[in-house]
C-alpha cells in the first residue's frame, strides 16, 4: 500500500504457487530449429519454454560480450524481483553463439530456472542461467561478472563493494549487488555470499544423483520473497494477522536484516485485515471491466490471449470551461494516473494500448505522454512506452512474469464460457427451427416433434416466434411441442422425435 491505497496485490494461497526463482534439472522433449528454441519438460502440467537467447555461457565456450560495470547486455537488475531479469526472447542466435540444435539434443538432461511463470495456455519460460537472490547480493553461478546497482549513486560506495565482492567471489561466479547493500558491513556481505554459494553447490549435488524431471531448489514462498526483496528502509511497517506467519517473517528478519524487524507488527484485530485497511474494496474495483474516474469519466479495460485495451471516455463529465480541447486534456491527464494505478494493481503485463480521447493540440498530447512517463516511474515492472499516434493510441508493453490478479481471482462464466456474450434467444429459436427440419428428414413416420429448451427460450417461441414456429409446423406438416427445461443452458437445446 502506498499512500493508504492499494497498488500491488500478490496471492499465494498455499496451492499452486508460482514457480519463478525454482531450479530444475528437465529433460529436453523437442528441438525447434525453425522458432530456435526448445520444449523442456521440467515436471509441471506443460513443457517449459527455452529460447536460445537464453542458453548461457556454461553450455559451450562462449566469451560473455558486452560486461560492463552496471549489467551484462542479457541481464538486467530489477531490485525487487526474485530474479534477474532476462533479455527479451531471440528467435536467433547471439552472434558467434551457435544454433538451438547445435546445443541441445532431444533426453538431453539440462538444468534450467524459471524466469516466468505459466501463464494461460502458455508453459513457464526457462533459462539456463541461474541467478540466486539474496538480501544484499544476486549470485550468478555462470556468469563471470560484478554489477553494482545503479541506484546507489556515491562513486567511493561503489568501489568499496565491487573491490570486496570481486575479491570474495568463487571463481568464474559473478554478483550483482543490491541497492539495500550500500553502508553494509563486509562481515554482512561476506555471510550473504557464502549463503548463496552453498545454495548453488547444493543444486550442483542434486543434479548429479537425480533424475529429470526433477526440482532441485525451491524459492521461498510469497511472503519470504516479498520481505527479501522489498522490505526495504523505505517501508513504513509490514503487518501480518496470523501468528505462526508473523514467527516466520520475525526469524527472517532475524537472520537477515534485524534492524528492520521493529517494523513487523502482528495484527489482532477483530475485523478481517483487509477491512481494517481497506483492502477489500479495491480488490473488488480491481475486478471490474469498468472503472469509474472522480471527474464522472470512466475507463474500459478489456484483456484478451493477445494484447489488454484500455478505452478512456469522457462518461458524466461535461467539462468546467468552454473549449473541447481543454475538457478533454483533463479527462486524459486524470486518465493517465488511474490507467498506470490499474496496471500494478491488475498486475497487467504483455502489450497494453490506451485509447485516449482525441485531442487536437500536439502540446497536449505531449503533456499527457509526459505525465504517463512520470507516473510509469513508481511502477516496478520494467516498461515500454511509444509517444500517442495520430489516432489517440498509446502503444507500450510491460514486463509480464505472473498470472494478473483478474485471470487468477476469477473464472470464465459458465455461461458465456468466457466469450463475454452468448448468443440471442432469437438466435437459438432460428437454430432450433432448422434443427427440426433435418429431424423431420430423418423421422419421416414420427408425427410428432419434441423441443427441449431453457425456458427463457420457450419463451420467444411461444411469444415473439410463435408465428414463425406455427409457419415451420405446417411445412413440416408436423406437431411440435416445446418443453422448458431449468437445467439446460441457454444456448443448448434438444430436438428429438418418438
Amino acid at each position: 500500500m502506498e499512500s493508504g491505497h492499494l497498488v500491488e496485490l500478490h496471492v499465494d494461497r498455499g496451492v499452486d504457487r508460482g514457480y519463478v526463482g525454482n531450479v530444475y534439472l528437465g529433460r529436453v522433449v523437442r528441438v525447434l530449429p525453425g522458432m530456435q528454441a526448445a520444449f523442456v519438460d521440467i515436471g509441471l502440467d506443460r513443457a517449459a519454454f527455452l529460447y536460445v537467447g537464453d542458453i548461457w555461457p556454461q553450455m559451450f565456450d562462449h566469451k560473455h560480450a558486452g560486461d560492463d560495470e552496471e549489467a551484462s547486455e542479457g541481464a538486467e537488475l530489477d531490485e525487487d524481483a526474485t530474479v534477474v531479469e532476462e533479455a527479451p526472447p531471440r528467435d536467433s542466435p547471439r552472434p558467434g553463439q551457435p544454433a538451438i540444435q547445435d546445443l541441445l539434443t532431444e533426453g538431453q538432461e539440462i538444468v534450467v530456472q524459471v524466469s516466468k511463470d505459466p501463464i494461460g495456455t502458455k508453459g513457464a519460460r526457462v533459462t539456463t542461467h541461474v541467478t540466486l537472490p539474496g538480501r544484499y547480493l544476486v549470485f550468478m553461478p555462470t556468469v563471470d561478472h560484478v554489477g553494482i546497482s545503479r541506484r546507489i549513486a556515491k562513486d567511493r560506495e561503489r568501489r568499496r563493494l565491487r573491490e570486496f565482492v570481486d575479491k570474495n567471489r568463487p571463481k568464474g561466479g559473478g554478483f550483482i549487488v543490491r541497492t539495500v547493500c550500500a553502508t553494509q558491513t563486509n562481515i554482512t556481505l561476506k555471510q550473504d555470499m557464502n549463503y548463496l554459494v552453498s545454495i548453488w553447490e547444493k543444486v550442483q549435488a542434486a543434479a548429479k544423483s537425480r533424475k529429470a524431471p526433477a526440482p532441485l531448489h525451491l524459492d521461498h514462498g510469497l511472503v519470504l520473497r516479498m520481505v527479501r526483496d522489498s522490505f526495504h528502509d523505505d517501508v513504513e511497517r509490514m503487518v501480518v494477522d496470523t501468528v505462526k506467519l508473523h514467527e516466520e517473517v520475525c526469524a527472517f528478519m532475524d537472520e537477515f536484516s534485524p534492524n528492520l524487524k521493529e517494523k513487523v507488527h502482528l495484527y489482532r484485530g477483530a475485523e478481517p485485515i483487509f477491512d481494517t485497511f481497506g483492502v477489500e474494496t479495491e480488490i473488488n474495483r480491481s475486478l471490474g471491466r469498468r472503472v469509474w474516474l472522480k471527474s464522472g469519466g470512466y475507463l474500459v479495460i478489456d484483456q484478451t490471449e493477445a494484447l489488454v485495451s484500455i478505452d478512456v471516455n469522457s462518461g458524466k463529465y461535461v467539462g468546467q470551461s468552454s473549449s473541447l480541447e481543454d475538457t478533454t486534456l483533463r479527462v486524459n491527464l486524470e486518465a493517465v494516473k488511474e490507467v498506470v494505478y490499474q496496471l500494478r494493481l491488475r498486475n497487467i503485463g504483455g502489450i497494453i494500448i490506451i485509447d485516449f480521447i482525441d485531442m487536437d493540440r500536439e502540446t497536449n498530447r505531449e503533456r499527457v505522454f509526459r505525465a504517463i512517463e512520470d507516473e510509469l516511474r513508481g511502477d516496478r515492472a520494467r516498461t515500454n512506452v511509444l509517444k500517442i499516434s495520430e489516432l489517440g493510441l498509446v502503444q507500450m508493453t510491460r514486463k509480464r512474469v505472473q498470472e494478473d490478479v483478474v485471470r487468477y481471482l476469477s473464472e470464465p462464466c459458465p455461461t458465456c464460457e468466457g466469450r463475454a456474450s452468448i448468443r440471442s434467444r432469437q438466435t437459438v429459436c432460428y437454430d432450433i427451427f432448422r434443427e427440426l427440419q433435418r429431424e423431420a428428414a430423418r423421422a419421416v413416420a414420427k408425427e410428432t416433434l419434441y423441443v427441449n429448451v431453457h425456458p427463457s427460450v420457450a419463451d420467444v417461441l411461444y411469444g415473439d416466434e410463435y408465428v414463425v414456429l406455427e409457419q415451420v409446423e405446417a411445412r413440416l406438416g408436423k406437431r411440435v411441442v416445446v418443453r422448458a427445461l431449468l437445467h439446460l443452458h441457454p444456448e443448448k437445446y434438444e430436438v428429438y422425435s418418438k
